[in-house]
C-alpha cells in the first residue's frame, strides 16, 4: 500500500474519521489523543500536538496516518531522530510518504550515511529534482568524488530555472576545496553570465575574493549591496574588510554545510509561495545539518511567529550567539514575537536595551520606532526615526521607507508640515511606491490641497496595485471630494467589494452612493459601516448622516453645501 502525498494542510486537518479507522483507534483507545493531536496540528501548535502523538506512539499506535502526522509534527519541532523513527515504523508496515522518506533521507544526511542517502534519492526520489540535484552534489563532495559533484551540477543546471542555484551550489564546492579563482569565475557571472545571487551569495563571493587577495573589490562589491540591502552580515563583513582583518573562508567549510545550505536554498524559494509549514520544514532541516546557520535560525522563528508559536520563535532565536551580526536581527524578531503575543513593555525592553548597547546601530533604531508606532506613540516612533536616518547617509535609495514611516508619524500628530516633506523625500527615493504615494495623496485630499497632484499620485499607486482596496477607496475619495461623484461609484464599490469589513471604506461608499441619488443603498452602507464596529468619532458622525442625511451633516460641519464641502 502506498500513501499518497498530501498537501501540509489537508495532511493536518482535523478530517472526519473513516469508518474503519475510527473504529481502529476507539477499539485502542486512541480517539481522544489522536482528534486532540490534529487539532493542535491543525493550528500548528507543535508542541501540544507533539505531545499526543508522543502519546499514541507509546501506546502501540501504527496507523499510516498517526504516523505520517507524527513525522510531521516532530520534524517541524525539529527533533529529526524521533521524525525518523516514526518514517521507520510507516516503512516497515510498507507505507510509503513523502514526508517520512523526507525524514529518513536527512536522517542519512545527518548521521553520514551517504550511500543509504543516494540510494534513497536515485531509486524514487525524494526531495524534489532540484534539492535532489543538490544533495546528490554534495554527496560527491563528501565522499571525494568532485569530478562527479561538477558534473551533478552541471547536469542539474541543464534543468530550466534551476541553472543560477546549481552555478551557486557548484561554486561553493569549489570554494570550499581551495578553488577560489574558479569559484569567482563562476560568482563574477565570466563563467555562464549573471547568475543574480542572493545575500548569502554576496558574502560567500566577497569571502573568495578575500582569499584572492582582492579586498578592494570585496569591499566594493559589499558597498554596492549595502546601498540596497540592509543585511547586518553584509555591513559587518564591510566593516571587518576595513578595519584590516584577517578573514577567512568560513561559508562552507564541510559538505554538510553544503547540504544545509540546499535546504536552506529550497526554505528561501518556498518562503511566501506555499505553506509555510512546509517552509519550516526545509528550514530545520538546514540547521539539523548546521546547528549554526543562523539564517536558517531566524527565518525557522519568522515562520513560527507567523503561525503564532511565540515561545518556539524565541527559543529558536535564543539559539542565535550574542556575537553574530545576525543578533541583532534575531533580537528584533524576538520583540516582535513579544508584541504579537501582547506583551507590549516585554518587547520595548528587548529594543530600548538594544538601542542602548549599540545605539550606532541603524536598523536598531528602525525597529525601535516601528514598534512605537504601532502602539501609537508617534511622537517618541519620529524621534527614533529621526536617530535611525541620523546614521544613515543622506539619500540613500532604501531610506525611502524610513521618512515614510516617519511622515505617518508626523501626521498622526498634526504636523502635517513635516509629513508632507518626509513623504515627498521617500518618493525622491522611490518615485513610484505605492505605499507612500497613496499616503501622501490620500492626505491631501483629507486637506483638500493640490488635488490635482493628489489625484495623479493615486492613479499611479492603483495602477501599482490594482486590487489593494485601501488604494481604491483613496482614488474614490478624492473624485469625491473634487465633485466628481459619478466617477466615484465604480472604484468605491470596488474598494468594498475589496476590504468588505472595513468601516471606513463602507462608510465611504455610503457617501458616494448618497451624492448620485441612491440614498437607500447609501443608508444601507452606513448602516453596514455601524455594524463593523468604527472609532467613536466615526460612528457618531455616521449615526448623524442616518438621522438627517449627508448634505445636512456637510452643512452642519462647514456651513456650506455638500458640493462646496466636497470640493467644488
Amino acid at each position: 500500500m502506498t500513501l499518497r502525498p498530501l498537501l501540509l494542510a489537508a495532511l493536518l486537518a482535523a478530517a472526519p474519521l473513516t469508518a474503519p479507522f475510527a473504529g481502529q483507534v476507539q477499539a485502542q483507545g486512541l480517539s481522544g489523543p489522536y482528534l486532540a493531536a490534529r487539532i493542535a496540528g491543525y493550528g500548528n501548535d507543535y508542541d501540544a500536538a507533539g505531545e499526543y502523538y508522543t502519546k499514541l506512539l507509546s501506546r502501540g499506535a501504527r496507523e499510516p496516518r498517526i504516523l505520517e502526522n507524527a513525522v510531521v509534527i516532530f520534524a517541524a519541532l525539529g527533533e529529526t531522530g524521533r521524525a525518523a523513527d516514526a518514517a521507520r515504523m510507516l516503512e516497515e508496515d510498507g507505507e510509503q510518504s513523502q514526508f517520512a522518506d523526507g525524514a529518513l533521507l536527512l536522517e542519512a544526511l545527518v548521521e553520514g550515511d551517504y550511500d543509504t542517502a543516494a540510494a534513497m534519492i536515485g531509486n524514487r526520489g525524494v526531495a524534489g529534482a532540484l534539492l535532489d540535484g543538490l544533495l546528490l552534489g554534495w554527496i560527491a563532495v563528501a565522499e571525494g568524488r568532485m569530478d562527479e559533484a561538477v558534473a551533478a551540477f552541471e547536469t542539474l543546471a541543464e534543468t530550466e530555472g534551476f541553472a543560477p542555484i546549481a552555478h551557486l551550489h557548484r561554486a561553493f564546492a569549489l570554494a570550499m576545496t581551495g578553488d577560489f579563482e574558479g569559484a569567482d569565475e563562476i560568482l563574477s557571472g565570466r563563467a555562464h553570465g549573471p547568475i543574480g545571487v542572493s545575500a548569502r551569495g554576496i558574502e560567500a563571493h566577497a569571502q573568495i575574493l578575500l582569499q584572492l587577495d582582492r579586498p578592494e573589490d570585496a569591499l566594493e562589491l559589499l558597498t554596492q549591496a549595502n546601498e540596497q540591502t540592509n543585511r547586518p552580515a553584509l555591513q559587518d563583513l564591510a566593516e571587518r574588510i576595513e578595519a584590516g582583518e584577517d578573514i577567512p573562508w568560513t561559508f562552507v567549510t564541510e559538505p554538510t554545510d553544503g547540504m544545509a545550505e540546499a535546504y536552506f536554498t529550497l526554505a528561501a524559494i518556498f518562503a511566501g509561495e506555499t505553506t509555510s509549514t512546509f517552509t519550516l520544514l526545509s528550514a530545520r532541516a538546514a540547521t539539523a545539518l548546521r546547528a549554526d546557520h543562523v539564517d536558517a535560525l531566524v527565518l525557522t522563528a519568522e515562520l513560527l511567529d507567523e503561525q503564532e508559536q511565540y515561545d518556539l520563535a524565541v527559543e529558536v532565536l535564543n539559539q542565535v550567539p550574542r556575537d553574530d551580526p545576525a543578533y541583532f536581527g534575531a533580537e528584533i524578531t524576538r520583540a516582535e514575537a513579544l508584541l504579537a503575543a501582547g506583551r507590549e513593555e516585554a518587547a520595548l525592553e528587548v529594543l530600548s536595551a538594544l538601542t542602548k548597547s549599540d545605539p550606532d546601530r541603524q536598523t536598531v533604531w528602525a525597529a525601535y520606532g516601528d514598534t512605537l508606532r504601532r502602539l501609537e506613540r508617534f511622537a517618541e516612533s519620529a524621534a527614533a526615526y529621526d536617530r535611525a536616518l541620523e546614521l544613515s547617509p543622506e539619500g540613500q535609495p532604501r531610506n525611502w521607507y524610513l521618512h515614510y514611516v516617519r511622515g505617518i508619524a508626523y501626521e498622526r500628530v498634526d504636523q502635517w508640515e513635516k509629513a508632507e516633506a518626509d513623504f515627498r523625500a521617500a518618493l525622491e527615493l522611490n518615485a513610484d511606491q505605492p505605499q507612500v504615494l497613496n499616503y501622501l495623496g490620500y492626505g491631501l485630499v483629507e486637506r483638500r490641497e493640490k488635488l490635482d497632484e493628489a489625484l495623479d499620485m493615486i492613479e499611479r499607486a492603483v495602477a501599482a496595485r490594482p486590487d489593494d482596496g485601501y488604494i481604491t477607496d483613496s482614488l474614490a475619495w478624492v473624485y469625491y471630494r473634487l465633485g466628481r461623484f459619478e466617477e466615484a461609484v465604480e472604484p468605491m464599490e470596488r474598494a468594498a467589494d475589496l476590504e468588505p469589513l472595513d468601516p471606513i471604506v463602507n462608510d465611504h461608499l455610503g457617501d458616494v452612493l448618497w451624492m448620485v441619488g441612491r440614498k437607500r443603498e447609501a443608508e444601507f452602507q452606513w448602516q453596514r459601516a455601524l455594524s463593523l464596529d468604527p472609532e467613536e468619532e466615526d460612528a457618531t458622525r455616521i449615526r448623524r448622516k442616518l438621522e438627517v442625511g449627508l448634505d445636512v451633516v456637510l452643512e452642519e460641519e462647514g456651513g456650506v453645501g455638500a458640493l462646496e464641502a466636497a470640493g467644488e
